[in-house]
């Protein structure tokens, strides 16, 4: 018995695609790229949208979005006409039940620009700048209108008049003489002293303490610049995921103005790690482990500890640290901070065993200079090819960072310094004198999106005042490896003391510098060179010198770039090629 077999055949028909023309004939190429990133339209063509409602509702908001951006160019006496089959899209009801559009024809007539015939702001604040732009003859932009508008509130709120605003705006165009008469009429309000601050949002976090960290000057005459400069101490403790200083609606008696401090903290713990590894310096890893508001306070506990030179033959050198920190404890800018720490040394010359106590004090001066001052007690017993020493310091470590760069994990523009000098009493082994160090470092990009970054880096230390067998070994100055002169062995370059004994130098000086190239989003390429001398006296740069270059490879990701190095000796002996693995910039 046979069995009838039954064939269905499924077909689909895909829609049409809806077309959709965008027609600006007399705009330059400029022009019309703006006008296309200002188009909904356009942005739903990208994106497939196919659905008639919703191209409807794109084009009729589209009217609004496009004489904006003709406005923007000064433009005044242009003319936009959407049609959708036909049909001027602001004249078919945005709930008619279209079923169906066949095409989009956007049409756009730019018209000539507009000049400024007036360009005022009154009455303005002594010192108040205004937009260069914003001025007769000038094209009229609007953007330069707002601006102007900004500077002339923003100047009056920098004299203390918070609740300053614009009291009328006067814009007329005359479209038969192309020009457009602004004027702008700011009332500037009364002189307004900050109230309390009322914090908000915190669980952890003590009220008092966010008062205290914040150091708004409740009494004193309002100033925009004191206002975010107490946010930015708020943030600067990272206990706050968020953080919003909001100006309250209004005034109390005597033009009081309370401030509320809409707060979300983080998470209190965190930690972290990194690791390096090179051919010759071997593998370093570290960890750190953070609590960010120990006492409810903002006080910063953190634990460090490090690996390093494992796999190589002498053995590992280890540290392990901690550091408590407490902001605002003598002034809002004036942190607190108490370390510990202890640290065995594996190296070729010599080994030691330290360990270090100290407190001081953090004055942030601006949001990228911060100084330092403290006092700590060290004490190294240190084996080398004369014997083993103790050797006792009483330190008084004095410190200043200036950091303007514009991205701490990869930047390309702007320049970072830290110096630090340490006066120190010795004890024991030890002599009195000071040691000096410094590391400077410079960055320009080039190119659309600074495809090309040129970097550069000085860096150096000197030893003042006391003899090179005075102070500890690891006081001394070496050069070579991942941290100084790529191609050469880790701390290759020192010096040779009378009595025969191989030993750090009383002083270095080291140079780098790099030619960063990006390729795509995510992979960059790197030539270098590096150069480095270490001197038996205290002026740098004025012993023996190696130098070494090479090529490398970043790959970009969120948490900054990871690095991939191969580099050669060039001069002052070494060897082979050495390569560099780690996380983030060389410099």
């Amino acid at each position: 018995m046979g069995i009838p077999l039954l064939a269905i055949l499924l077909t689909t028909t895909a829609a049409p695609a809806i077309e959709i023309d965008f027609d600006t004939p007399a705009a330059s190429d400029d022009l019309r790229d703006d006008l296309a990133d200002a188009s909904l339209l356009i942005g739903a063509r990208d994106e497939g949208v196919d659905d008639p409602q919703e191209l409807l509702a794109a084009a009729r908001a589209d009217y609004a979005r496009l004489v904006g951006a003709l406005y923007a160019e000064g433009r005044f006496g242009g003319t936009v006409n959407i049609l959708v089959d036909g049909r001027e899209a602001s004249e078919i009801p945005p709930l008619g039940g279209l079923d169906r559009i066949d095409r989009i024809v956007v049409r756009i007539d730019p018209g000539p620009v507009y000049d400024f015939s007036r360009a005022e702001v009154d009455p303005l604040a002594p010192e108040t700048e205004l937009p260069e732009g914003f001025a007769l003859g000038e094209p009229a932009r609007t953007p330069l209108i707002e601006s102007a508008a900004s500077a002339g509130v923003e100047g009056w709120r920098g004299q203390g008049r918070a609740k300053a605003d614009i009291g009328d705006e006067q814009i007329v165009a005359d479209h038969d003489a192309d020009t457009l008469a602004a004027r702008i009429v700011i009332a500037p309000g009364p002189v307004v002293r900050f109230g309390d601050l009322r914090p908000q949002g915190y669980t952890r976090m003590r009220p008092d303490r966010i008062v205290e960290i914040a150091g708004l000057p409740t009494g004193e005459v309002f100033d925009p610049d004191e206002l975010e400069r107490a946010a930015s101490r708020l943030r600067r403790t990272q206990v706050f995921r968020s953080v919003a200083l909001v100006e309250d609606e209004q005034l109390a008696p005597g033009n009081v103005m309370g401030i509320e401090a809409q707060l979300d903290e983080e998470a209190p713990r965190r930690f972290g790690f990194g690791a390096e590894l090179s051919s010759i310096d071997g593998l370093t890893l570290s960890a750190f482990w953070l609590h960010r508001n120990l006492f409810g306070g903002a006080e910063r506990l953190r634990v460090d500890g490090e690996l390093a030179q494992l796999g190589l033959e002498g053995g590992e050198d280890y540290s392990f640290a901690t550091r408590f920190e407490r902001p605002a404890t003598f002034g809002a800018d004036t942190d607190l901070y108490v370390l510990g720490e202890i640290e065995r040394l594996n190296e070729d010359d010599f080994t030691s065993n330290t360990g270090t106590i100290g407190a001081g004090l953090t004055r942030i001066v601006t949001e990228d200079l911060s100084v330092e001052a403290g006092i700590a007690y060290r004490f190294s017993r240190v084996e080398d090819e004369a014997g083993e020493r103790d050797y006792s310091l009483l330190t008084f470590p004095l410190g200043a960072t200036l950091d303007k760069r514009d991205d701490t994990l990869n930047p390309a523009n702007g320049y970072y310094v830290d110096a630090d000098l340490t006066p120190f009493l010795g004890y024991q082994s030890a002599d009195n004198g000071g040691r000096l160090t410094f590391d400077a470092r410079g960055y320009r990009g080039f190119g659309e999106e600074n495809r090309f970054i040129f970097a550069g880096r000085l860096q150096g230390g000197s030893i003042l005042g006391a003899d090179l067998e005075g102070v500890p070994n690891d006081y001394r100055f070496y050069s070579g490896g991942g941290g100084t002169v790529r191609g050469q062995d880790y701390q290759s370059l020192g010096v040779t003391l009378p009595s025969g004994v191989e030993s750090g130098g009383a002083s270095y000086l080291a140079v780098s510098t790099e030619a960063r190239v990006g390729v795509t989003d995510n992979i960059g390429v790197v030539g270098f060179v590096d150069w480095g001398s270490v001197s038996e006296d205290s002026v740098p740069g004025s012993g023996d010198s190696h130098s070494g270059a090479g090529l490398g490879v970043r790959y970009y990701t969120p948490i900054g770039p990871i690095r991939l190095d191969a580099a050669v000796p060039v001069s002052g002996g070494g060897s082979g090629v050495s390569l560099y693995v780690g996380i983030g910039q060389a410099f």
